[in-house]
């Protein structure tokens, strides 16, 4: 066996491939005297001697395939070991390198590594510590290694106790640490050897709230372009910085992403991608929802991204919504942590169309985020717009008295300062609440309001919606043809028969209803049939379990209760 440590990650500097070879050839027999000076020589004469020879050459810490590749043998017998903290791509295409990816350990092998340097009793009295210990250096053997070997110097002290300390973020890299070795001094020793435009994009991915990003995201946290950003994250990507798990999607180790907020990205990066976020949200809005009225007015010192993702049809909105949610909630807690509070309450809005289509997901504690921030950031336009989602959310969990105090406030709210279209959206809100508590008058007459206040603003999208919610309350008091009257007059409005909006869907379940309870049975099963394929097909789970319940109700079959199962199921399971 042949063993070399090329340097390629280290301070000290990396061996000429002359030292290499010369110390390979000795190891081969070769006299001192007979090593050719020149490295083509010294190279010739090393594939020459393994060409017939069984070995095993490990080329250890590489830079990059260019150090590698005139250090492989040509013989069929011999196999080459090359260890970098690089996925060497260039090996593959040309030297058919097979790439073996060395993976972090799990707790179980975490905690074995632990015992191995500490010893099973030790760690065998404290198996949970050892386990959240294994956990918090990330299944990264050198962390693991660093750990134990400060527990090694400490025997009086505990495993839970150096848990304990780890679990600080603020501390945590520190802690992991040992003179001139540790996870910190690796990272920044493979920063160093990537371009400038590289480590400058990895610094700022550190001003990143949430765990993944795409090339949008990568661009706006930079202040660049996606297509720039996208050949950056991909050497991040072969030098291990970050990960793709899905394609264009990158996250990083939990230990990466603390040494990369560690480091000085400017100020400005958080802002950039709050931005970036708000403005995709809209435009899937735009492509999800069309014809509605804007969340919110955009601000005076908002930065525009330099793109913006496109959204072809509702479906890829649905998809993007589902994919960024968690990282679109963190962006909320990390604005509203950073004062930030004018952007705070705006993303949380965005997020409307994500809680309409799936209100039972325990938006509420968001919801005040967004409202404590728009009362911080001074803004009764805000302020109201989220009361009135608020108030909404807690209807549909069943917090009516907590709700009626947030639609009131924010029908005043809208009132006061002559927002029509917002006093229109609390009262609808507002007749919801009322409905719940039986008051289908009181909530009837809210929505008529609202028709009114919805024609005055010429908003006729708002009109639309304020009668869905009217042919609603006409028909849960059995006033039929009212009803059928209403629900058919919105649908008349404009031609959505394309489309699967939500008011769409449900004022055709209306439609369907009031045609059955009118004695036009078959027209009435057609049309709630139709209506829940549609709501199935496009996503839409309540307005799948409230058409398929209709149509329970008026020609229950066992079909139809495993779909209605089956949609429900997907509405109350968390996503």
């Amino acid at each position: 066996m042949l063993y070399a440590d090329l340097r390629g990650f280290g301070d000290t500097s990396e061996p000429t491939l002359v030292e290499v070879l010369r110390e390979f050839l000795s190891a081969l027999g070769v006299a001192h005297g007979r090593i050719p000076e020149s490295a083509n020589g010294a190279a010739a004469l090393f594939r020459s001697l393994t060409a017939d020879r069984r070995l095993l050459v490990v080329l250890d810490n590489a830079r990059d395939s260019q150090q590698v590749r005139p250090l492989l043998t040509s013989g069929r017998r011999c196999v080459t070991v090359v260890t970098s903290r690089h996925r060497l791509p260039g090996l593959i295409v040309t030297d058919t390198a097979r790439l073996v990816a060395v993976d972090v350990f799990d707790p179980q092998d975490g905690t074995m590594l632990l015992a191995e340097v500490l010893g099973e009793e030790r760690v065998r009295a404290e198996p949970a510590a050892a386990r959240r210990l294994a956990e918090l250096c990330g299944g990264l053997p050198l962390a693991l290694r660093v750990a134990a070997a400060r527990l090694a110097q400490r025997p009086s002290w505990s495993l839970a106790a150096m848990a304990a300390e780890l679990s600080d973020e603020s501390r945590r890299l520190s802690l992991l640490d040992v003179e001139d070795t540790g996870v910190r001094a690796a990272l920044r020793l493979t920063l160093q050897q990537l371009p400038r435009d590289v480590s400058d994009l990895f610094a700022h991915l550190g001003c990143h709230p949430g765990t993944h990003v795409d090339r949008y995201t990568a661009a706006a946290l930079a202040g660049t372009d996606p297509r720039a950003a996208e050949a950056s994250l991909e050497r991040l990507t072969v030098a291990h910085l970050v990960t793709e798990t899905a394609p264009g999607r990158w996250t990083m180790h939990d230990l990466v992403r603390l040494f990369a907020r560690s480091l000085d990205a400017g100020p400005d990066g958080l802002t950039r991608v709050i931005d970036h976020y708000i403005a995709t949200a809209l435009a899937a809005i735009a492509a999800a929802e069309p014809g509605n009225e804007d969340c919110f007015p955009l601000l005076a010192h908002y930065s525009s991204p330099a793109a913006t993702r496109e959204f072809t049809d509702r479906s890829a909105a649905v998809a993007w919504y589902t994919t960024e949610r968690n990282d679109l909630v963190q962006a909320v807690s990390a604005a509203h942590t950073a004062g930030l509070h004018d952007r705070t309450w705006r993303i949380v809005m965005t997020l409307w169309p994500l809680m309409v289509w799936r209100v039972r997901d325990g938006w509420v504690p968001l919801l005040k985020t967004g409202l404590e921030a728009a009362r911080a950031d001074a803004d009764r336009y805000g302020e109201a717009r989220v009361l009135n989602v608020l108030g909404w959310v807690l209807t549909e969990e069943g917090h009516i008295a907590e709700a009626l105090t947030h639609l009131e406030a924010s029908s005043a709210l809208a009132s006061r300062a002559g927002d029509t279209v917002a006093e229109a959206n609390a009262l609808i809100a507002l007749a919801l609440a009322q409905a719940a508590l039986g008051s289908l008058d009181s909530a009837a007459q809210g929505c008529e309001r609202a028709v009114g206040l919805a024609r005055k603003a010429g908003d006729r999208g708002l009109e639309r919606l304020a009668m869905q919610h009217l042919a609603r309350h006409q028909a849960d008091a059995g006033k039929w043809r009212e009803a059928l009257d209403t629900a058919t007059e919105a649908l008349a409005f404009d031609d959505r028969s394309a489309t699967a909006d939500i008011p769409r869907i449900l004022l055709l379940i209306v439609r369907g209803e009031a045609l059955f309870e009118l004695g036009n049975e078959a027209e009435g099963i057609a049309q709630l049939d139709m209506v829940a394929r549609e709501a199935e097909s496009s996503g839409n789970e309540d307005g799948a379990v409230r058409a398929l319940g209709a149509l329970l109700r008026a020609s229950p079959r066992a079909a139809l209760q495993t779909r209605y199962d089956a949609a429900l199921a997907r509405l109350t399971t968390p996503s």
